[in-house]
């Protein structure tokens, strides 16, 4: 699914049509936050708890590609050791390669696989914390965004727009010895969320402490993810989102193809080089340069 061979997306293509009327009953989690905020480690404790109660998880995580080597570390699975060793967790982690939005261009195909599969919850573990980890709310049910214990400077550093995204908030690394610490952070993103704009689904959005490390609060971060996966199913909320999220994604790989075949076509490719040309010499300004390829798009595809 993730090579860029043609013959194997031709195959890939094939396989998820196949695999489609299999897939979407999955709960499909996001897990978001800033580097270092302790998402693998919440995500390997809520693995072991949700096998546990005879679920099968799939980890997804996202690992951001260098823009100057072009290389991955793809380390998630180094860090969910105990989650890794268990025959019932599928974790693949794979590489931005470019591009934005804390996923993959394959997440939502990978996502189909693993449902097809059997997996009936379904983590993405996104890059970063930012205003692009909008992408990751287009493809799950549910976003949930870990923070550390910072009180009112964290939410100096995170863009208002990630707080306005999450369903349920976790204080992570709220240890006995940072208590007074995770309960400025609680009080601070409680009053934040109060300026949010309120749910379609009708949730209102849940605010945690939790420690990852000594397995405090997992259980309720899962039984809140549940009672919201409740919520939106008993709603039709859920099914409307999940219809929303394909078009978009209908979208946004159409996007990707046509850049694609910009630099694949040759006749395209000449095309679009031309008009660049065009504009490094001065002869087109910039916004001229979609009407322009676009009113030679049909010449150049006919002949």
């Amino acid at each position: 699914m993730e090579s860029n061979n043609h013959e194997h997306q031709a195959l890939a293509r094939e396989i998820i049509t196949a695999c489609l009327p299999l897939s979407g009953n999955s709960i499909r989690i996001a897990i978001s936050g800033a580097p270092g905020v302790g998402k693998s480690t919440i995500i390997e404790s809520l693995g072991l708890h949700v096998i546990a109660e005879g679920r099968k998880p799939a980890i997804l995580a996202i690992d951001p590609t260098s823009d100057i080597t072009g290389g991955s570390i793809l380390g998630d699975k180094t860090r969910m050791e105990s989650l890794s060793k268990n025959e019932v967790a599928f974790i693949r982690p794979s590489p931005t390669s470019g591009t934005l939005g804390g996923v993959t261009k394959n997440t939502i195909e990978s996502i189909i696989l693993c449902e097809a599969a059997g997996y009936d919850t379904i983590f993405v573990e996104t890059v970063g914390v930012g205003q692009s980890e909008t992408f990751a709310q287009k493809l799950t049910d549910i976003f949930i965004l870990l923070v550390a214990p910072g009180g009112g400077d964290e939410l100096q550093g995170i863009k208002r727009g990630i707080v306005e995204l999450a369903d349920i908030i976790v204080v992570n690394k709220a240890e006995e010895d940072r208590k007074a610490l995770s309960e400025a952070s609680i009080k601070a993103y409680k009053n934040a969320t109060h300026l949010a704009t309120s749910k379609d689904s009708g949730w209102v959005v849940k605010v945690i402490p939790c420690s990852a490390l000594n397995h405090n609060g997992i259980d309720e971060l899962w039984k809140l993810t549940m009672d919201h996966a409740n919520l939106i199913s008993g709603n039709d909320h859920l099914k409307r989102k999940r219809k929303a999220q394909n078009i978009f994604w209908a979208k946004n790989s159409m996007q990707q193809k046509f850049n694609a075949l910009l630099s694949s076509d040759k006749k395209l490719a000449e095309l679009y080089n031309e008009i660049l040309l065009q504009i490094e010499n001065g002869h087109l300004s910039p916004d001229k340069a979609a009407p322009t390829l676009i009113n030679n798009l049909s010449i150049k595809i006919i002949e």
